[in-house]
């Protein structure tokens, strides 16, 4: 699968960011930074295919960094959540209730019921049921949101689901992120990642975790992967050095993402260690 990467956005080729394509897969990074970048936003991905399109995580900063792309969150009419940190949850709450009072429309949202379950009540209930009553009582998730199920796999490892928007496929597994004791993606808190189109990992937060290779090996045949990577060892993130220790073959396909403010200083550390270098913020990866 060929990818060229085009530029957008203030300074870029192509002005505001489009939502539609001419049906090829073009991967948009509205950010490509940590949690706490401040030069970087944040780590969320849009995926556009022909009339479709998906938001991958709405951090506290998507709001902003969509607006300097020439869209505003009502906007985007999917979104998929991996976890429930602030960078990748933070800005749901302005989805909800500009959707909800000013569009007067509900987005799709592809969430596992499980998952559904802790993302409401541990992250956006606060802000979002109490603002009316409806048939006496306080508002739901599926007020704000065309709640979209994936299917699960039946017998697949990592908890795998898959659902399809349009023809965009997205399969939904599990990642090992926190806590930092968790031996497993089975010991640890609920967070996911993605495979696009059944050729391009998407890892979202993950830390080091050479099981989630062998699973992408053993049921993908993956041309890209993107991958969680931060610049020092320790805490509950991938690092450069655990992730250089990877198959040559294996780098080589790999943009890291979700990087520091620091990655500014290393600019080619990157494609020095073997990998395909770190994704760019504001650019489009357009796979025909």
């Amino acid at each position: 699968m060929n990818h060229i990467k085009r530029k957008i956005g203030p300074g870029g080729d192509l002005g505001a960011l489009g939502l539609t394509t001419d049906g090829s897969t073009e991967l948009t990074f509205i950010g490509s930074g940590s949690a706490f970048s401040k030069k970087y936003y944040q780590n969320n991905l849009l995926i556009s295919q022909g009339e479709d399109h998906v938001m991958i995580d709405c951090g506290s900063r998507a709001p902003e960094a969509l607006a300097l792309l020439g869209l505003s969150v009502m906007d985007i009419h999917n979104y998929l959540i991996t976890h429930s940190h602030a960078d990748h949850v933070g800005g749901l709450e302005e989805v909800m209730l500009v959707n909800r009072y000013v569009a007067r429309k509900k987005p799709g949202l592809i969430v596992t019921p499980r998952y559904a379950k802790l993302l409401w009540d541990s992250s956006l209930r606060g802000g979002c049921a109490y603002n009316e009553r409806r048939d006496g009582r306080w508002l739901e998730l599926a007020d704000f949101w065309n709640i979209k199920h994936p299917t699960p796999v039946v017998n697949a490892d990592r908890e795998l689901s898959t659902i399809a928007i349009g023809k965009i496929k997205l399969d939904i597994f599990r990642t090992k992120h926190i806590p930092d004791s968790a031996k497993s993606w089975r010991q640890s808190a609920l967070s996911y990642g993605v495979v696009i189109n059944d050729r391009i990992a998407y890892s979202s937060d993950t830390r080091f975790d050479p099981s989630l290779f062998a699973f992408w090996e053993k049921n993908y045949h993956i041309d890209l992967i993107f991958h969680d990577c931060q610049m020092f060892s320790g805490g509950v993130h991938a690092s450069i050095d655990e992730l250089s220790k990877l198959p040559t073959a294996t780098k080589a396909k790999m943009l890291l993402m979700h990087y520091g403010d620091a990655a500014l200083a290393l600019p080619d550390k990157a494609l020095a260690t073997g990998f395909g270098g770190f994704v760019e913020q504001w650019h489009t990866y357009v796979f025909e």
